[in-house]
Order: structure tokens, then sequence, then C-alpha cells
């Protein structure tokens, strides 16, 4: 027996977080009547509805891509974009975890499992993001300093892990920097450059967590190996509900 929004995230149809705003709200029937209880426990045999239609038990797939530059992170495009979406043949409602933007590159985890997106999304689990950003114009140590004290994002303190200059190139006027977060704030890396004057002229994910690119170029993907999807589960940090 597993808690109604466990088995409703595992599923594939949305998060754990929520699953548990559906139950409350009641669009959720088990065998045919309302279950508006986070409590509610089931078993894979019940008959589980949401919004009058029956969840579907789908196989759970996991794939690491390599994003190209020029693609949207999301599941459908009403402007006919190529999505990442588009990227990986399969027949399962597949969704990106997380969100990389349209000229960002490099690790983007996809799934149908709910709860492994959870874990990876989840603030209280502090999972490591790093990014490599060439930026314009050579950053200071003041600058540095800065960032590395924290800067205001949406009146909330964010301070990087690590924050690394690589490389500078005085001829081209530009710096490569390497930004270790655990946030996961639209367009964050960006943000924080240009909050001490620095605009962002390319960023690249370069790991999330212990999932790196290795030797998958641009536009390529792989499934994850069971080992690894195990691996994911144990990172969790926060309390079952």
């Amino acid at each position: 027996m597993e808690r109604l929004q466990k088995l409703i995230a595992q599923s594939g149809y949305t998060s754990r977080r929520k699953a548990e705003e559906l139950i409350i709200n009641n669009r959720v029937k088990v065998n045919g009547k309302v279950a508006n209880e986070l409590g509610t426990k089931v078993s894979e045999k019940d008959i589980i509805e949401i919004d009058g239609k029956i969840l579907e038990k789908e196989t759970k797939e996991y794939y690491l891509l390599n994003k190209p530059r020029g693609v949207i992170t999301t599941t459908s495009d009403d402007k006919n974009r190529k999505t990442v979406i588009d990227l990986i043949p399969t027949d399962k409602r597949i969704y990106p975890v997380g969100r990389l933007d349209y000229d960002t590159t490099g690790v983007l985890l996809l799934t149908n499992d709910g709860e492994f997106t959870n874990i990876l999304m989840h603030p209280s689990n502090k999972i490591e993001k790093v990014y490599t950003a060439k930026i314009k114009g050579i950053l200071t140590k003041e600058a540095s300093d800065t960032i590395r004290n924290g800067i205001m994002i949406d009146e909330v303190k964010v301070q990087p892990l690590r924050l690394k200059t690589k490389k500078i190139d005085k001829k081209t006027n530009t710096s490569i920097v390497q930004i270790i977060i655990t946030e996961g704030k639209n367009h964050e890396v960006k943000r924080i450059f240009e909050s001490v004057g620095y605009e962002v002229l390319k960023l690249k994910r370069e790991k999330v967590a212990f999932f790196d690119l290795k030797d998958l170029t641009s536009g390529e993907y792989r499934k994850l190996t069971p080992k690894e999807v195990a691996k994911v589960y144990s990172l969790k940090n926060y309390d079952k509900k």
C-alpha cells in the first residue's frame, strides 16, 4: 500500500506536490469514490480517476540529453519550434526535469516519473548544477566577491557554492567562468552575472547532481541505467507525506 499522492506521482501524471493539490480539490477518485485526504493509501489494484479519467500506469523512462542551442525546453510549442521532446523518439509522455533557456546548452534530464522529478527539483535536496558561462568583459575580484557573498533574486538571497574564473581573453574582452548553484530560479545564472554588470554570451550546463555529458555530443541522448535511477532516489532529503 502506498499513499495516493505518491502513486499518482509515480505514474508520471504529475509531481507529488501537484498530486496533493488534485486530491485536496476533490479531483481524485479511488474505486469510484472521491478521495480528498492526503493520508489515503491505495494499491496498484485500485482504480484511480483524475477529473473523470482513469489513471494509466506507464512504464517509467529516464533520459539524459545534451540539449542543443535553439531548442525549447517544453513538451510542446504553439509557434511550432523544435522542443526537447522532439529529440527523443518515445511514445511515453516524458517531460523535462527543470528548464534550460532557448540559447542554453548542456545536461537535461527527461522522464515520466513524477517522484524522480520532485527529488531533483525539491529545494531541500540541494542538487548541485554546474555551469560554464562565457561573459562579456573581464570578471573583476570585486564582482566575484559580490557574487560569492550572495545576490538577491526575487527577494531571495542566492549564493553559489563555487565561482571560478577559468579563462580570460583580453583580445575579445571575455571571461569563461564556472559557477555551481543549487537553486533553480528562472534565468538564475544570467541574472547573477547581470546583477554585477556582465552579459552572459554563452551558457552551458555541464552537470546536474552526478550526471554529466561524457561522450554525448549536442542533440544526443541516452537512457539512464537502473543504478543511476536508484542513486537519484537515494538523494531524497525531505519527509514523505
